[in-house]
């Protein structure tokens, strides 16, 4: 089993930047690639970023140059750095663990972009 604890979000203005975490514990050797999701309401849940173990990253095409996905394996946390936020980044972030056949969500946190 893997539980995934978010933190981080809150209100930030227009061009500001705003710093997501998520930290991994029970089978985390299990995991393959983590990833950053988001849903804002009313709209499909989407792909913002995702990162493997071997630091392969990949990013949506909305927030490339803007957001920096990494990993920290020695304490099983990965990190979402969002500069120049925009009022259309505004959602509840997800975290997303990828293990063998199955995937683990956190429960998200919400980021709100707003003058």
């Amino acid at each position: 089993q893997v539980q995934l604890v978010e933190s981080g979000g809150g209100l930030v203005q227009p061009g500001g930047s705003l710093s997501v975490s998520c930290v991994a514990s029970g089978s985390v050797f299990s995991i393959s690639a983590m990833g950053w999701y988001r849903q804002a309401p009313g709209k499909q849940r989407e792909l913002v970023a995702v990162i493997t173990k071997g630091g392969s990253i990949g990013y949506a095409d909305s927030v490339k140059g803007r957001f920096t996905i990494s990993m920290d394996n020695a304490v099983n946390t990965v990190y979402l750095q969002m500069n120049s936020l925009k009022p259309e980044d505004t959602a509840v972030y997800y975290c997303r663990a990828h293990l063998p056949g199955i995937s683990k969500w956190g429960q998200g946190t919400q980021v709100t972009v707003s003058s």
